[in-house]
């Protein structure tokens, strides 16, 4: 299972969900999803993902902090972690990559934009 391609959304917005995965299953990914940083860190346990879709701005547990979480454990092989966000100035892409996120996706997405990004997974 581990070629699988299994994606993990997370978004408080069931909307932001709703598209995301509809976008990534377009594009041969199977898809879960969690509304939460602390539903995706038990998601990441039980679950091999290649590509985890974080939103930054979620209540109780970050986006930053889901993160951070996610590469201190010991995931294997580790998920690319992709920060889903509005913020699109530079200085909070720049941010975001040095707070360990493997790269950005400002939205509203697109599927051009996310089929290039994760392309190469």
């Amino acid at each position: 299972m581990t070629d699988e391609l299994l994606a993990l959304v997370v978004d408080d917005q069931p909307t932001n969900r709703l598209l995301a995965s509809a976008l990534l299953k377009r594009l041969g990914w199977n898809v879960k999803e969690a509304a939460d940083g602390l539903t995706a860190l038990a998601l990441a346990k039980q679950n091999t993902f290649r590509l985890i879709l974080l939103d930054i701005s979620m209540p109780g547990l970050s986006g930053e902090e889901t993160c951070a979480q996610l590469k201190a454990s010991t995931l294997a092989p580790p998920p690319k972690i992709i920060a889903y966000t509005a913020h699109a100035f530079q200085e909070d892409l720049d941010r975001l990559r040095s707070l360990g996120f493997d790269d950005v996706l400002v939205k509203p997405i697109n599927r051009q934009q996310l089929e290039t990004m994760v392309g190469s997974l």
